[in-house]
């Protein structure tokens, strides 16, 4: 990442490779040919730790490319893995937050992914019998850290640009916890699984949830290990512009392979939440009556005075400009179709 300056990335969204996954080895290995050795000499913590310090080289440029106040949220899981005839688990989550912090990150409060890839019926060791039976993994975590304090919006326009990417009250509700368990079915994904488990890269609707958490309209998000691109189109779905990187090339007809379909799923996703809103709506006004707040774009009821310039901007285009850069034309007024008829649900 030298080609990007100091403290010029507005958020970053990644999900590294897990060390001590058999399908990252060779990755590894190519990076440093003593995580090899010790692999074949079955010296797992060694190899652990020699994985991460490839790892914290990527760490230490994201640290020097975010801007103070810049949030970054990292996908990852640990791992289990028997060697020389022990099984062990290997806590990468607490491995790269431990060094984050060292390089000066604030640790935010961390979301646990649930997975819940397993069936209730599997187990991992000696089955019924104790003490070798082991729980079975099915979270992973998403590490949130911030580089110094507060991000600050100082100009008008930076605060205006502010409130218009608010979210919902209802999606905050959800989104904002620490604890997640409907990504699995959250929205369709733009790649098929056969190619996500292939890369094993997170689900489309991951960096798109975060990157409306963490950042405005107009940002610039990173992913220092874009795989088959999900958080660059997660970041045109919501607005922002993106910097991705990958070492494997076979990846990039991936990537380049969905552009046609962005258009299309991004805004299938954005009247998804607008009618999501309009659902909640209706729900609410027959459970609790009328509504305090009108968003000014829609002319739709919100909860709070905060979501009231709220607007969600629909892709007009997606142009493909060289080999690896995308440009995204934006519709500029909010889609009517969701409002102006809601004028008895408002006091």
């Amino acid at each position: 990442m030298t080609d990007l300056s100091d403290a010029s990335i507005d958020f970053a969204v990644t999900s590294p490779p897990y060390p001590m996954i058999e399908m990252w080895d060779r990755i590894f290995t190519d990076q440093n040919e003593k995580i090899g050795e010790f692999l074949n000499n079955k010296k797992g913590p060694e190899a652990f730790e020699l994985m991460h310090r490839e790892l914290d080289k990527v760490w230490d440029e994201l640290y020097r490319v975010l801007k103070p106040g810049a949030i970054a949220c990292i996908n990852a899981g640990d791992a289990t893995r028997t060697i020389n005839g022990q099984f062990a688990l290997y806590t990468n989550h607490s491995r790269i937050q431990s060094y984050l912090q060292k390089l000066g990150f604030s640790a935010l409060p961390a979301i646990l992914w649930r997975k819940q890839t397993n069936a209730p019926n599997k187990f991992m060791g000696s089955g019924m019998l104790p003490p070798g039976a082991y729980v079975t993994q099915e979270h992973e975590y998403v590490l949130i850290l911030r580089k110094g304090g507060k991000r600050e919006f100082l100009t008008a326009a930076e605060k205006k640009l502010r409130r218009e990417s608010a979210f919902f009250w209802e999606e905050r509700n959800v989104w904002f916890s620490d604890i997640w368990m409907d990504l699995k079915g959250a929205s369709q994904n733009l790649f098929h699984d056969k190619v996500r488990n292939r890369s094993a890269a997170f689900p489309f609707e991951l960096p798109y949830r975060l990157i409306t958490m963490f950042s405005v309209k107009g940002d610039t998000v990173l992913d220092p290990f874009l795989g088959i691109g999900t958080t660059m189109y997660a970041a045109m779905a919501s607005g922002r512009n993106s910097i991705g990187y990958e070492i494997d090339k076979d990846l990039h007809a991936f990537i380049v392979s969905k552009h046609n379909d962005v258009l299309d799923f991004s805004n299938n996703r954005i009247c998804e939440r607008l009618k999501k809103h309009c659902d909640f709506i209706e729900e609410r006004y027959r459970k609790k009556g009328k509504f305090k707040y009108m968003n000014k774009n829609y002319l739709f009821p919100v909860m709070t005075k905060q979501e009231t310039d709220l607007s969600i901007n629909y892709l007009k285009a997606v142009q493909q400009t060289d080999e690896s850069t995308f440009k995204i034309t934006y519709v500029d007024d909010a889609q009517k179709d969701f409002g102006g008829f809601w004028e008895g649900y408002v006091l």
